[in-house]
Parts: structure tokens; sequence; C-alpha cells
């Protein structure tokens, strides 16, 4: 039975899953403040292990080269292939349209790895389906690329590409700055002013809503008090020049609603644009992976497409599949390397 480690190395997560006859066992995720240092990656990669085994047999994709510990990304590939193939038996780094490298072909190929983490996953998914929009909301970025007739249909392929082309969105789920969703927003009948400055996060707004699920904003929160529904109020007051004593709790709740329709707006311009490109059927369905999938529904509603989760794509115990969703590109290079052994 073919066992494999599947590994998206991020700059802020770490996420794992573990596959083991072609089904997932177990899927984690950890945070890794890797732009602290490599040593964060290091103690990240200690739990990991611990929490779910050895296997002599290990898939990497990544994204946390573009961390500002580096210099540039090439430096970030070639120091975490390096790093990575010290640490992991057997392991073999995605680099996209060329496959599984071993790590001391990955440290010559930065192009190719470099953020190739959604290739992936809409690999996997082109195989599960016909077509699709493959939207892929994490904690900081969202992924919107269409796929049909077994293979990706993106028009980018690097981050700047990818940026220009509407699919790479950098709002996400969870770190997201609220001054990046809005510069103006509609609270008490007039239309106020955003500061700025790191006030609160995406997440304060989710969470106050009641749409965040547990266990998915892992760092500390933009002021480094508590996560319950009154500190994030108290955060989301100071985006708009209020202390949490001047509005109630329903009209905090208002405005949280009002910066995730702002936010859902963002996506849905970015969808449609990629969408006006033709390369999907009107009925394609929006396949939803990442920490804001509770969003992605809500595009696809707006998009007036149907919903397909990632976690139907996939085999394992419902928990597994679940957490394979969240942790799309982690289960896809375990799934893919094992069915390639």
């Amino acid at each position: 039975m073919t066992t494999v480690i599947g590994w998206d190395v991020g700059g802020a997560h770490l996420k794992a899953a573990r596959v083991e006859g072609g089904r997932l066992a177990a899927v984690i995720q950890l945070p890794c403040t890797l732009w602290l240092g490599l040593e964060h990656l290091d103690r990240a990669l200690d739990e990991a292990l611990a929490r779910l085994g050895a296997t002599d047999s290990h898939a990497v994709t990544m994204t946390g080269e573009l961390v500002d510990f580096f210099q540039d990304r090439a430096e970030g590939v070639r120091r975490l292939s390096a790093l990575l193939g010290e640490r992991l038996p057997g392991v073999r780094i995605w680099a996209g349209p060329l496959g599984f490298l071993p790590p001391e072909r990955a440290r010559d190929e930065p192009r190719a790895v470099a953020s190739a983490n959604w290739l992936a996953s809409v690999a996997w998914a082109a195989r599960r389906l016909p077509q699709g929009l493959f939207a892929d909301m994490g904690s900081t970025t969202t992924d919107l690329v269409p796929f049909a007739h077994g293979q990706g249909r993106h028009a980018g392929a690097t981050d700047e590409e990818r940026l220009a082309q509407a699919e790479l969105v950098y709002t996400g789920a969870v770190r997201t700055p609220l001054m990046a969703v809005a510069q103006s927003i509609p609270f008490r009948g007039r239309e106020q002013g955003v500061m700025a400055e790191y006030f609160a996060t995406i997440a304060d707004v989710h969470r106050l809503r009641g749409a965040l699920p547990d266990g998915l904003d892992l760092h500390e929160t933009a002021d480094r008090r508590g996560k319950s529904a009154e500190e994030s109020a108290a955060r989301l007051a100071r985006m708009v020049g209020c202390d949490l004593g001047d509005a109630s709790m329903a009209e905090w709740r208002l405005l949280a609603d009002a910066f995730a329709r702002r936010q859902l707006e963002q996506l849905v311009a970015a969808a449609e644009r990629v969408l006006s490109r033709g390369d999907l059927e009107t009925d394609a369905a929006l396949v939803g992976a990442g920490a804001g999938r509770f969003l992605l529904r809500d595009l696809a509603a707006a998009l007036g497409r149907p919903y397909r989760d990632f976690a139907e794509l996939v085999e394992g115990a419902p928990e597994a599949r679940d957490a394979a969703a969240i942790s799309a590109p982690a289960a896809a290079v375990a799934l893919l390397a094992a069915s390639s052994a």
C-alpha cells in the first residue's frame, strides 16, 4: 500500500495530508511564521511528523518562498528545497508542468516550483470532474482557475501573470487587513471612511458574523488580544474611528456584514472576468476549497452556478475529507504523487 505525506509549505501555515492506498488518512494545519526564520518551519515539521507518523515518501508544494525572510523567490525555493530534502526522506517537489522533481533539481527551477500549489489542486480536480471553476480561498488569497477536459485553462502561470488575469486575488478568509477590503463602508446611514491602519482583519468580520469555522484562525489578532465577539467588534470599531462602546453589538454586526459583502463583490468581479473568457459551459460548477469555503458557496450563488466541494473529490473518512478541502494543495500533491508511484 502506497503511503505518501503531502505538504503545502506556506508563509503563515504548514499543511500536511497523509494518504494511504489512495485514501486520506489524516490532514493537519499548523501555524508557521516562516517570515521570522527557517527554525519556525523546522519546529512545525517536527510537530507534523510526530502527529502524522513516518513514511519514506513525501511530496511538497510551496508558497513560502514569497516571505521577505528571503531576498527573492529563487533564494526561497533553493533554501526551502534544501531544508525539505534534509528533513523528509524520499521527498519530491511539485513543479507544475515539470511534475515532481528531486530537491537538487527543484533548486534550479524556481519559476516552476514557486507558488505552484494551486496547479496541484487544479490537476486533481481536473481528474475528477469534466470541467469547473476551481476556487480556493485560503487565509490570505483566493485562486480562481477554470479547468476542462483534464487540464487547467489558466491564462497566467506566475504570481504577476495571475494577478493581472484575476486568477489570483489577494483576499482571504482570515489574514486580510480590512483596509484592503474597502476604503469606505456604509455605517449608521452614511458612507464612512475606513482607516488605513492594521487595526483589524477579515477574521474579525467573519467571526462577528458567526461564519468563521472554529480552528481556522491560528495566528494572533491585530492587537494581540482575544478572539471573542466583543474583542473582534472592538477592533472593527477602530477601523471606522470608533470605540466598542460607541455603537451596539447589533450595529457592529451590520458593519461586519457590509465588509463581508465588499469582499464578496471583489470575488464576484474577479470570477466574472475569468469566466468571461468562455472556457466553461454556463452550468459548470464552482469547486470550492480552502478556509473560506463558507464564502465560496455565496460566490457560486452570486454567479448562478452550482457548488461542488473539494471534499467530494477525495476518498477517506468524512473528517479527513473535510480537512483536505481546507488544505487542498497538500492533499492534491499527496494524491498525485501516490498515483504516480
